[in-house]
């Protein structure tokens, strides 16, 4: 798994609320997306540059596509999001939960001496 390129995929706005569209109606085109983004994000942006972010979210394997006669429809794949949770923030996020009060900064206590 490539964390670098899921992480990249996410910094973006416009790819997150891309995310968000598809995790509330999966399966939707380029078309559906475009119009969705504009009515309901007031999002300004055009179906070339559209089609790239879908690109850049499909390059980190967060969306698959699949052709249905002619349209091309976009469907949200939830399982790096979860690798990355298992690999990485997971850890992070319960090393930050049980760091509280006096000891919240004894694991870079070397660092702070100069060590």
């Amino acid at each position: 798994m490539n964390l670098d390129a899921l992480f990249h995929a996410l910094a973006d706005p416009t790819r997150r609320r891309l995310l968000d569209e598809l995790a509330e109606r999966d399966g939707q085109t380029l078309f559906e997306l475009h119009a969705r983004l504009i009515t309901w994000h007031q999002a300004r942006l055009s179906r070339q540059a559209l089609s790239r972010h879908l690109g850049v979210l499909e390059e980190a394997g967060l969306l698959r596509t699949e052709w249905r006669w002619r349209s091309k429809h976009h469907f949200l794949v939830r399982e790096p999001i979860r690798s990355a949770w298992e690999i990485w923030l997971r850890r992070l996020a319960t090393k930050q939960q049980r760091a509280t009060g006096d000891n919240a900064n004894e694991d870079r206590a070397d660092e702070y001496s100069g060590r």
